[in-house]
């Protein structure tokens, strides 16, 4: 949940947070949780509200490692995201192949959704 003021954060960082949250909520996540999020992202890119306070501390190395770190994360769950509509959009003969050579047992009796389950599980 989000708390405190945000008085002590510049407009940049208030602009950026709304667009984060207005992004998180186009994919449906909740409102609260998508707004939480968001503070969450400034905070860790720029180390907190630039007016005054601990963002006036956190050094400008930290804050670029801080931002790279965010642009890391973000690509990862993509690719994880696009990982499972790939999955989905094969056939299942397709699927069936990838699970013989993960050598998953019972494959043979699995429908495709049990397939894609399965698929998904790590080794």
């Amino acid at each position: 949940m989000v708390q405190g003021s945000k008085a002590k954060y510049s407009t940049e960082q208030k602009k950026k947070a709304q667009q984060i949250e207005t992004s998180y909520k186009a994919q449906g996540i909740p409102t609260k949780k998508a707004e939480a999020i968001a503070w969450a992202t400034v905070n860790k890119q720029s180390g907190g509200g630039e007016k005054s306070g601990s963002g006036k501390t956190t050094s400008k190395i930290q804050k670029a490692e801080a931002r790279e770190d965010s642009a890391k994360n973000a690509v990862h769950t993509k690719q994880e995201k696009s990982k499972v509509d790939s999955l989905e959009s094969q056939k299942k003969s397709e699927l069936l192949i990838k699970a013989r050579t993960k050598n998953i047992s019972g494959r043979s009796t699995m429908n495709k959704q049990e397939l894609i389950l399965a698929l998904r599980k790590p080794n």
